[in-house]
């Protein structure tokens, strides 16, 4: 009787073993809710300059078009949006003018302190640009895809196109230029940040790939690493974060067949999810693809209550929109 219960005892061990295991071995799929609210629109403004071949500075421009942007709370619980944007360039056809002028960060901020609260139709009231070329002698004129961080007491902001570039603040209104971080030879676009046990991992775009370095103090960058290899598109605007003990990477993806005749087309909003375990390997292709989601230049971030968001600008909407979303276990 006895050596019957050891034999029970153990069985329902490595049942109740393998049931935790299971459990532990859950993977997510985001699922967004296909409802987006345009939370900002661009106001008309006076171009910053300098001059392109279509575009004057200290002309106004009624219509401003954004692209890859950034979310940030700031210290009195309002939220910040930063992000590229330039006059629309109504040139035939529009891909000759597609991305002039994309010289300085557009900036809003909401008048509410819950996110969930600022989810409303042109919630996000327009500030003036930051980070044009004349704040930043020295630079490239590109001022491309801003991400914050919060380090040291201050704003850290991460901006394209290669050499990715360095700006701080302590207000998220008045911006220090620091110089560049590092470049790549194949270029370097979207850049990206994820602190993770201590170790800042920078994603950014390439050639047909999604590359990544990584640092200890902002600084001092490693050799890149490919983490994404994409031979049928460019891929764009990449977001990298951890989820329930595993590695999400949401890509864009550019795929060169638009004729040029409606500037929506230029946006394409297929943002394909890839997961893995090891943040430093996304696979080739849909290898490791487990959904595709409805936005450009997606951001994902949580609210103050928990609740999962994705961003997206251009589509369906001109400027910044957002819809919910929520995780499912894979089966």
């Amino acid at each position: 009787m006895k050596t019957n219960n050891y034999l029970l005892g153990g069985i329902l061990f490595l049942i109740l073993n393998c049931n935790i295991t299971k459990a532990q071995e859950k993977k997510y799929i985001p699922k967004q809710a296909n409802e987006y609210i345009r939370v900002y629109k661009p106001d008309g403004d006076y171009f910053f300059g300098p001059d392109t071949p279509n575009l004057k500075e200290g002309k106004w421009y009624d219509e401003w078009v954004p692209n890859d942007h950034t979310f940030v709370k700031a210290d009195d619980g309002k939220w910040h949006i930063f992000g590229i944007t330039h006059p629309l360039v109504e040139t035939k056809p529009l891909n000759k003018g597609i991305h002039e002028g994309e010289y300085a960060s557009f900036h809003a901020v909401s008048t509410s302190t819950s996110f969930k609260e600022t989810v409303k139709e042109h919630h996000y009231n327009d500030l003036p640009k930051i980070l044009a070329p004349k704040d930043r002698p020295g630079e490239i004129p590109a001022n491309h895809a801003p991400y914050i961080i919060r380090k040291d007491g201050l704003y850290q902001m991460v901006y394209g196109h290669s050499p990715i570039r360095l700006a701080v603040s302590s207000n998220l209104y008045d911006w220090e230029p620091k110089g560049e971080l590092f470049s790549d030879p194949d270029g370097a676009r979207d850049p990206n940040l994820l602190l993770y046990k201590g170790t800042y991992y920078l994603t950014y775009c390439s050639i047909k790939s999604v590359r990544m370095v990584t640092s200890k103090d902002l600084i001092h960058w490693s050799k890149p690493k490919t983490i994404l290899k994409t031979n049928k598109f460019d891929p764009e605007s990449p977001s990298l974060i951890f989820y329930k003990n595993t590695f999400y990477l949401f890509v864009c993806a550019w795929v060169d067949d638009w004729d040029g005749t409606d500037i929506q087309g230029a946006y394409t909003h297929k943002a394909y999810v890839y997961n893995s375990d090891d943040l430093s390997d996304f696979g080739i292709d849909d290898e490791k693809e487990i959904t595709v989601l409805n936005s450009h230049a997606p951001e994902i971030f949580q609210g103050e209550d928990g609740q999962w968001y994705i961003s997206s600008v251009e589509w369906p909407y001109r400027g910044v929109s957002i819809d919910k979303l929520n995780w499912e276990v894979q089966r």
